[in-house]
């Protein structure tokens, strides 16, 4: 049954799974979607490009900070203005959120490209 299933592009398990529409690798955690694997493979997040609030293209790995404050949803905690944000992985998330990481003191989220600068 695994058969027909691509191997994780991060660390090439051959052992990955379907979730809803997403493949997932048990053996890293790595997700992506089944129909970006069929076009082009792994590389068809990496063909678009994704820019900051004043145009500067961003890239995996990035520091970035937040240009306005962020309230989260179901909290009361709020992501203050120049907060930083280490290594982002850019991502083809809900919405238009395109960027996965972790804020400091926040934990995992994603945030809006038009959200953040880079540094």
């Amino acid at each position: 049954m695994n058969d027909s299933l691509p191997p994780c592009p991060e660390c090439s398990s051959e052992y990955t799974y379907e979730m809803g529409a997403l493949l997932v690798c048990p053996e890293c955690a790595h997700e992506w979607s089944a129909s970006a694997d069929t076009d082009t493979g792994a590389d068809t997040g990496a063909d678009a490009v994704v820019k900051d609030a004043v145009g500067n293209v961003l890239a995996d790995g990035d520091t970035v900070t937040v240009v306005k404050d962020l309230k989260i949803k179901g909290s009361s905690t709020v992501i203050k203005v120049g907060t930083k944000v280490r290594g982002i992985r850019l991502v083809n998330g809900v919405g238009d959120h395109d960027i996965d990481c972790k804020v400091d003191g926040v934990g995992p989220m994603q945030l809006k490209s038009s959200v953040v600068k880079k540094i």
